[in-house]
């Protein structure tokens, strides 16, 4: 059974030509989306926090990411 929440009709028919697996569970490719943002992601293409999914920039960044100016990088540092 997929990750997500759909119907299960739907789910038969669809599962073999759309499957695709991320964080060890099999998704139908249109429901891997980011949690913050709700971008389409791709497989092997995006991180991860507490087993969901999250597009790389700026989502996952922005959220768990080094704090401070720049959100990384060089320039990237905390003021006091």
């Amino acid at each position: 059974k997929p990750a997500c929440s759909v119907p299960r009709l739907t789910h038969l028919l669809s599962m073999a030509a759309e499957k695709v697996t991320s964080l060890g569970k099999d998704w139908h490719r249109p429901c891997l989306r980011c949690e913050k943002c709700n971008k389409t992601l791709t497989s092997g293409g995006h991180a991860e926090h507490d087993g969901k999914p999250y597009c790389n920039h700026p989502c996952y960044a922005a959220l768990f990411g080094p704090k401070g100016f720049g959100r990384g990088g060089a320039e990237s540092h905390t003021f006091k």
